[in-house]
């Protein structure tokens, strides 16, 4: 089951394809596999059918998503496409994190040592 949280930066459509997208990238759910129906994800994100069926068209755009006509949405079985946009989104955050450590006054060599030296893990299943 993915995380539904929202906030009023961006549009919920829009933060509804980011959650589902990385519930793809994460395994939760995996290549050539279905998802829940529209209805079903609406009720377990709290949000209007139209605004969850907004955000899975945006995933199909996108190519991670295939409608079948009497099984549903499935995940795409492109593994390359969902491995590029893993690394592009790992590289997004990465930039993210150097751009706040510098904002703190705190060079890339200094971030990636702290980085390194860290020795308590994070718990997975407190990311977000």
């Amino acid at each position: 089951m993915l995380k539904w949280k929202f906030d009023n930066d961006r549009s919920i459509s829009a933060q509804i394809s980011e959650t589902i997208q990385k519930g793809i990238l994460s395994g939760v759910y995996p290549p050539g596999s279905g998802i829940p129906s529209v209805r079903a994800l609406a009720v377990e994100a709290g949000v209007n059918p139209n605004t969850m069926q907004k955000a899975l068209a945006e995933l199909e755009a996108q190519g991670l998503l295939h409608t079948q006509r009497t099984s549903g949405r499935t995940v795409t079985s492109d593994e390359k496409l969902i491995t590029e946009l893993r690394q592009r989104m790992a590289t997004s955050y990465i930039d993210a994190f150097f751009q706040s450590m510098m904002g703190l006054g705190i060079e890339p060599q200094l971030a990636i040592e702290m980085l390194t030296s860290r020795k308590t893990p994070i718990n997975p299943t407190e990311v977000s």
